[in-house]
């Protein structure tokens, strides 16, 4: 798949069921099923379990029925020279179906060669050779030295940014998970981890988080942590109350929700025993969230931290370093670190 093919066509139908569409679906696609996950499940059963000609009887009448809906209701303002591209899992049938009806009505309607699986085989050839086409300037620092407030405030500065942790929708940490915003699947977080970089300039610096592997349950792509961890790196440094202050605001859900503080709390017995992990609770169950907060800092995310960041990025001990006095302290950071040339 050329880059850029898609930008031809006034919109992308994904003519997979919802189910499929939610795993993981081409950037700015639409979702118009030809068959639901049930209707799909129905005539796969019947192509197996009774023939295939009743199979393609019923999937036939489900087909005509729903495309008919999504022209009465989804593609009904379309103009005539309205030019979508279909896709569904091989290129054939389903998007095949769907696209002969709309042109039909008289919509210059195509389908995706390969459909989907062009796509995924697209996505992983991508990610192994794009992110050696970047100069990036990884962001390092401690949990809540405010390294995502920074790369805010260097995108809100005109830098070029990647944020792995809002593609994961997760902070990358034990208490990470953002309220209400479940992870996305693997597949769908390469697709956007792919939209994104394809979105970059090469022959700029490109601002990044010093990442693990794993952002919460969703691994970064392998060729990309690796130039990553080979690139020229920033540390923040941020006073402890500072970060506090950051923690209690990102974590706010978590304070308020003390059931699921707790949990994630007990995800940590094996590294710090039972006897810590309660002293940690009571601090919770009492409100005293500055010294709560302040001990998981010092006890348990700075030591993991220098574990793992000394280990896997070679350019940490040269790095250039930041200093930020307080939470108002982000923006004339970035525009200054915006302005520094790269290393040699």
């Amino acid at each position: 798949m050329a880059p850029g093919v898609l930008g031809r066509f006034d919109a992308l139908i994904d003519a997979r069921t919802p189910s499929e569409f939610a795993e993981d679906h081409i950037p700015g696609s639409v979702n118009a099923p030809v068959l639901d996950d049930a209707e799909r499940a129905q005539v796969g059963t019947l192509y197996k379990q009774v023939s295939p000609f009743e199979a393609k009887k019923i999937g036939g009448a489900l087909v005509a029925k729903n495309v008919a809906s999504h022209v009465e209701k989804l593609f009904a303002g379309k103009p005539k020279n309205w030019r979508p591209l279909v896709y569904c899992w091989r290129g054939g049938k389903r998007s095949g179906a769907m696209a002969h009806i709309l042109r039909e009505i008289g919509w210059e309607a195509l389908t995706l060669e390969g459909g989907y699986r062009a796509y995924r085989r697209y996505v992983l050839s991508r990610l192994q050779e794009l992110p050696g086409k970047f100069h990036f300037r990884v962001i390092h620092g401690p949990t809540g030295s405010g390294k995502s407030r920074l790369l805010a405030s260097l995108a809100a500065a005109g830098a070029q940014v990647l944020d792995l942790e809002a593609l994961a929708a997760h902070r990358g940490s034990v208490l990470g998970d953002l309220p209400g915003q479940p992870q996305p699947p693997q597949k769908l977080f390469e697709s956007r981890v792919l939209a994104a970089l394809e979105r970059l300039d090469p022959s700029r610096v490109v601002f990044v988080e010093g990442e693990s592997k794993k952002i919460g349950q969703r691994h970064v792509p392998d060729a990309l942590i690796e130039r990553m961890r080979a690139s020229e790196c920033v540390l923040v440094e941020t006073t402890l109350e500072t970060r506090v202050a950051l923690l209690l605001e990102e974590y706010r859900h978590f304070l308020e929700e003390r059931a699921a503080l707790e949990a994630q709390l007990d995800c940590l017995v094996a590294l710090h025993g039972r006897e810590r992990i309660s002293e940690w609770k009571s601090l919770a169950a009492r409100g005293e969230w500055t010294q709560f907060v302040s001990r998981l800092l010092v006890e348990h995310y700075d030591p993991a931290y220098r574990r793992s960041a000394l280990r896997n990025f070679a350019q940490l001990p040269q790095a250039s370093r930041v200093r930020i006095a307080s939470l108002e302290g982000f923006d004339g950071a970035a525009a200054g670190l915006r302005e520094q040339p790269l290393a040699a």
